[in-house]
């Protein structure tokens, strides 16, 4: 293989841009051109390619967002949208695509893949919400921020003696919600996968009044509910006044943590090293703190699933 593609694909999540580096100076090590495809399958259709050499990804380790920019494209979930997209492959001479993004991104790379074009995901999703790794590209930076944000809300919550209801992202996955709400302190977590009774949520924020509690901090998955509805029904049920702080996509910028770069430069490079062997149709993630990998047909059959011992414990500390 002399020449692959790279691009970037969905919702950008922090992290992208090491991925990215890591793909190019991998492939230019040995000895591969890289060929970046600007705004995701938008661009794989319009033809939009840029060469990039060493130059090209230097001082973006550190950076937010994508560098080969982003978008969602309707067109490329059609028979025909697909076949343009590897036509231009085909007259760039790129013979190998590597795609970073979350579960619409490997659709359209597992679509490549039946037409006989070798493509390899890269997990790059705030959501952490893909099968077969522990953790996605962004996760953990949108954590951090979140985290950052809870401690902040909580000083006010302390000086106002209020109940802040604050919602996160993480599309139908409560994992944002459930580990910040549990780095955070958070008196109550709601997340899809364990969707409490809104009268047991109550109850809790009762019980915390009747021991002299005079502020709460509420987590909650946007896949469940939005904070102002749920402030609603707080306020119908328990007479609860509330205010609602919505994240929304503060969480989707900033600048990578160490944990995130690391994550990405490891699996950016293996996605590399796949192409290399002749592989396609494969994703790259990350168990027990080794790179892995697994057939995208594997990915989609197996749900991202939830450690609900983490919402276990968060009730217990949070009585």
């Amino acid at each position: 293989m002399k020449k692959i593609g790279v691009l970037t694909s969905g919702g950008d999540a922090p992290g992208m841009n090491a991925a990215i580096r890591a793909v190019v100076r991998k492939a230019i090590y040995h000895n591969v051109e890289v060929c970046g495809i600007v705004a995701g399958y938008t661009g794989l259709i319009s033809g939009h390619f840029r060469k990039l050499e060493l130059g090209s990804v230097g001082d973006i380790i550190h950076r937010g967002g994508t560098m080969l920019l982003s978008a969602r494209c309707e067109e490329f979930k059609t028979k025909e949208g697909q076949h343009k997209g590897l036509q231009q492959l085909k007259n760039a001479g790129i013979e190998g695509l590597v795609v970073i993004g979350g579960d619409g991104s490997y659709r359209g790379a597992k679509a490549l893949t039946e037409l006989g074009f070798p493509c390899i995901g890269v997990p790059g999703t705030i959501d952490n919400d893909i099968g077969c790794t522990q953790f996605t590209i962004g996760f953990d930076t949108a954590l951090n921020t979140v985290i950052d944000a809870i401690d902040k809300i909580r000083d006010t919550a302390n000086s106002h003696e209020r109940t802040f209801i604050i919602e996160v992202m993480g599309r139908n996955a409560g994992d944002i919600a459930l580990w910040s709400g549990l780095a955070g302190g958070a008196e109550t977590i709601i997340i899809p996968e364990d969707n409490d009774d809104i009268r047991h949520i109550c109850a809790r924020l009762k019980k915390g009044e009747e021991r002299g509690k005079k502020h709460s901090i509420i987590v909650v998955a946007e896949g469940v509910s939005s904070g102002i509805e749920l402030g609603k029904e707080i306020k119908q049920l328990a007479n609860i006044d509330t205010r609602v702080s919505v994240l929304g996509h503060i969480q989707r910028g900033g600048s990578p943590t160490a944990f995130d770069r690391v994550l990405a430069s490891r699996l950016g490079a293996r996605a590399v090293e796949l192409l290399l062997q002749g592989k396609g149709g494969r994703a790259v993630g990350m168990q027990n703190n080794q790179v892995s990998d697994h057939s995208l047909d594997e990915i989609f059959k197996g749900n991202h699933s939830i450690d609900l011992n983490l919402l276990t414990l968060s009730k217990e500390l949070s009585i």
